[in-house]
């Protein structure tokens, strides 16, 4: 990949043990989008003064810009991948899209210094902003979901992590920036429980004592892991998930918070597709008949830069129109891995 001309957010910050993350809608009312601008240009100053506690923490904070609000926001047109999470219904399973127009990834090894941040950050957006979901999630077990498999062990290192998670020229005017995927999952974890470790690892295709992959099937049914791995003529195109469990065992809610950075966001479309509707179609993850997406949103994380001199962004009207969206190919393209035009 090209250099990167301008710094990126935090989006490779190390695995925490605790993190939030926070989808806002703002507000219909006057003067919300100064307010959320102001808010967010002042927001590496604000996590600088909560991390100055202990920088053994490593507090840090992604924010993520969804496509409703970008260009009052920005003054910018948008992102050239950027739209709403497009819902997919496959014969058996769902994925659902929701609203969200700001989404907050805080990661810390301190829970209290997340709680703070959001806490301060809450407070200086006010009214101009309800909040749409809020989860605080935790680091599970040697860095196990709740469904006991070790999570993340894809993830792209190195000289492979920018490649895969950081635009480049391929939309040179948001260079740095990061396309953003979250879902909340509620695991039937008694059903799940209920099968033997043999079954857990065919629907997951990794082994669960060391997370070792398993050789992909043939034909027919395919596992989790083989359904996520997305492959064309270019070689492998990886995400970074930074997935964290949540839960509250006295409400018998047990979940995975999915977020997934990356460079392209068909490549996580392209996933879900897989996974909802089947490879072959009919064929669903199977791990989807134990897990249920509550909420599906999609944001860009703009570069630090760029949240930084918000607050000097001219109005969308300023700015010039913003460009049609492209429409809508209806078509899932299932059996073809090309990269869609878009």
């Amino acid at each position: 990949m090209d250099r990167v001309p301008i710094a990126p957010q935090q989006v490779d910050a190390p695995l925490t043990s605790s993190a939030i993350f926070l989808v806002l809608e703002v507000a219909e009312q006057e003067g919300a989008i100064d307010t959320v601008r102001g808010a967010l240009a002042d927001l590496d100053g604000l996590v600088k003064t909560v991390g100055f506690r202990d920088l053994q923490a490593r507090l840090s904070c992604v924010v993520g810009i969804g496509s409703r609000i970008w260009a009052d926001l920005t003054g910018t047109p948008r992102p050239a991948e950027l739209h709403p999470f497009r819902e997919l219904s496959g014969a058996v399973h769902t994925a659902v899209s929701t609203s969200g127009d700001l989404l907050f990834h805080i990661r810390s090894e301190r829970q209290d210094l997340c709680f703070e941040l959001e806490r301060l950050l809450l407070e200086a957006l006010g009214s101009s902003v309800v909040v749409a979901d809020e989860v605080a999630g935790f680091r599970y077990l040697e860095t196990r979901d709740l469904l006991g498999f070790v999570d993340g062990t894809a993830n792209p290192v190195g000289p492979d992590l920018p490649d895969s998670t950081i635009v480049g020229d391929e939309d040179s005017a948001f260079s740095g920036g990061s396309y953003v995927v979250v879902q909340k999952y509620l695991h039937s974890l008694s059903a799940w429980q209920a099968l033997g470790t043999e079954d857990q690892e065919e629907i997951i295709g990794r082994r669960k004592a060391d997370g070792v992959e398993l050789d992909d099937a043939v034909s027919g049914q395919k596992s989790h892991k083989t359904l996520a791995t997305i492959e064309d003529d270019a070689g492998e195109h990886d995400i970074l998930r930074d997935n964290m469990p949540f839960g509250r065992p006295g409400s018998a809610e047990f979940g995975t918070y999915f977020i997934g950075y990356t460079r392209h966001l068909w490549v996580i479309e392209r996933m879900l597709e897989r996974m909802f509707i089947g490879a072959p179609a009919g064929l669903h993850d199977r791990i989807l008949d134990f897990s249920t997406p509550q909420t599906g949103t999609t944001f860009f994380a703009p570069p630090a830069t760029m949240l930084a001199a918000l607050d000097e962004a001219p109005d969308a009207d300023q700015a010039g129109e913003q460009p049609p969206s492209p429409t809508p190919d209806p078509s899932l393209r299932i059996g073809s891995l090309k990269k869609p035009q878009l």
